[in-house]
């Protein structure tokens, strides 16, 4: 099976008087995998994440895609932050076509793609709109139209819909799931809930704190596209459990 994304024994400290935030991580993500990250708060997710963007150096390890090492950002990677991160001053068609503008590609060309992404978010006719003019969960759509729009080999999501209600974040995870598979990119997704990385992902790591290290890798085995009912599926039920149980691992002890 084909590697597109390889972590080799990375290790990250940012106090000497602290366990390491990430105490020797290796990870093999095959291409086109939509893969999840799973744990509580200080268990190194974000920070991993910021490591495989090139936003923050490790103290040591090795991150290669398709076997060229990588150190910093670059084209084939996207981020996707949990406050949107898009510019106050642009548009909604301005934020998407960003990175293709950053790219030099040219205006005509980049606008195109850009609609085709807005279009495919559902923002059709909110293209002259400004972020504070739009609701949170439009301003996020708008964040997946620009990180789509690259047609990255790997996309990164830092916990994209933590800051939406119930609703919009089930919405969204729709249309994430319906733009991936017709783009097929790998995908490296940071999350709390249980159920949203069981619904998300092909593969669900379990992360655990002090050091940041991984305490299980869970297969999700379940059909693609998701049926409607797959929440109230046998299978789903069990990874809930599984999953649950390995989170208790760095829980305290009763005494």
């Amino acid at each position: 099976m084909l590697e597109v994304l390889k972590i080799s024994r990375l290790y990250k400290i940012f106090n000497e008087n602290s366990p390491p935030v990430l105490g020797g991580i290796d990870l093999e993500i095959p291409k086109n995998q939509f893969l999840c990250l799973l744990g509580g708060s200080g268990c190194g997710k974000t920070t991993l994440l910021r490591i495989l963007a090139g936003l923050t150096k490790p103290e040591a390890g090795v991150i290669e895609i398709n076997g060229k090492r990588v150190d910093r950002p670059g084209g084939d990677r996207s981020m996707v932050f949990q406050n949107y991160g898009l510019l106050p001053w642009r548009t909604v068609l301005g934020n998407v076509e960003l990175g293709l503008e950053v790219r030099h590609v040219a205006k005509k060309t980049r606008r195109e793609i850009a609609r085709q992404y807005i279009a495919r978010v559902g923002l059709t006719g909110f293209e002259g709109h400004f972020p504070h003019q739009i609701s949170g969960g439009m301003q996020q759509r708008v964040a997946l139209a620009r990180a789509f729009c690259k047609e990255p080999s790997v996309l990164l999501m830092d916990e994209p819909f933590a800051a939406v209600d119930a609703q919009t974040r089930e919405m969204l995870q729709e249309e994430l799931l319906r733009t991936w598979t017709d783009m097929k990119t790998t995908v490296v997704f940071v999350t709390h809930s249980i159920d949203e990385a069981i619904y998300l992902g092909d593969r669900v790591i379990v992360m655990g704190a002090k050091p940041g290290r991984v305490v299980a890798d869970v297969m999700t085995d379940l059909p693609r596209p998701r049926p409607e009912d797959v929440k109230s599926s046998r299978r789903f039920t069990e990874l809930q459990t599984i999953l649950r149980d390995a989170l208790r691992v760095d829980r305290p002890q009763a005494a």
